[in-house]
């Protein structure tokens, strides 16, 4: 009676497993479908290659190429500024604070809160701060938003993998004399390359797409940007404030920008299951 109802259990959840991945999967496809087949038709090289022209929220010439770049100069500084950051904190939790079980579980803790807090604090908190210092909406001012969103995502990724090397690689190291800095940076870093590039990348994916953390502090311009103190355009926003319009054309092309935002997440999404470290 017992290993029937067992047997029950199993095929019960498992065909309730299998119903809501269906489900995920049918709405995942729904929204690329819908996004391409709404975007497509006004993709154009135009599109990619040229800034907004005058009259290009009422649907006259120009393009997206300022949202484009903006994004990548902003994803780009800020994963750089996450990896200086987010490299020495994964190593040194895992090299000098072993012995200290409850202080790690605590900053691993407190990392795995910073991750869950949504994006638009971040945005009002360096909002917030841009205000008390007197500065501007700006490209640096979205770089470091972004990078503060994105750091405890890169640590707590670049700590887990960390945490898969084998202890005897660490005393095989101390044996032959190296110190705890030249074992961090020397073995540990190369043996965990691979899924580095992996959190580095997720961290970038999510930098790239994200729209309420730069919303109030890099501010929007139709063209590219050529400073740190310059305001920047994002695809988000670009997506944003073009489907905002009642104009049907200037809608089309905030679905263009969305299939090539989606582009680039699947890409990134891609290279980083190809980069994940084998177990």
């Amino acid at each position: 009676m017992m290993t029937f109802r067992r047997k029950y259990e199993e095929k019960f959840f498992q065909g309730l497993s299998f119903l809501f991945t269906a489900i995920i999967l049918f709405v995942l496809v729904q929204i690329i479908w819908t996004i391409v087949k709404k975007g497509f038709p006004s993709l154009s090289w135009q599109i990619i290659s040229q800034e907004p022209k005058g009259g290009f929220y009422f649907g006259k010439e120009g393009g997206i190429l300022n949202a484009i770049a903006g994004s990548f100069y902003l994803a780009v500084c800020s994963t750089v500024l996450a990896f200086v950051i987010s490299l020495p904190v994964a190593l040194f939790m895992n090299i000098y604070l072993t012995r200290y079980k409850r202080l790690l579980t605590g900053i691993r803790f407190f990392l795995d809160v910073l991750w869950g807090v949504p994006s638009i604090v971040y945005g009002a908190f360096g909002f917030t701060l841009l205000m008390y210092l007197g500065y501007k909406n700006s490209l640096g001012a979205g770089i470091v938003t972004v990078a503060a969103m994105i750091t405890p995502i890169m640590i707590r990724a670049m700590d887990e993998v960390v945490k898969t090397i084998p202890i005897g690689l660490q005393e095989a190291s101390y044996a032959l004399g190296s110190t705890k800095t030249e074992t961090a940076y020397k073995v540990f870093f190369r043996e965990a390359l691979p899924g580095f590039a992996t959190a580095i990348l997720l961290a970038f994916g999510r930098g790239i797409g994200d729209a309420a953390s730069v919303l109030f502090t890099a501010g929007y311009t139709d063209y590219v940007p050529h400073g740190f103190s310059e305001p920047t355009a994002t695809l988000p926003l670009a997506i944003f404030f073009q489907l905002s319009s009642p104009i049907e054309e200037v809608q089309s092309r905030a679905y263009a920008a969305a299939v090539i935002l989606t582009f680039i997440i699947l890409v990134l999404s891609i290279s980083a299951r190809l980069f994940k470290p084998k177990k």
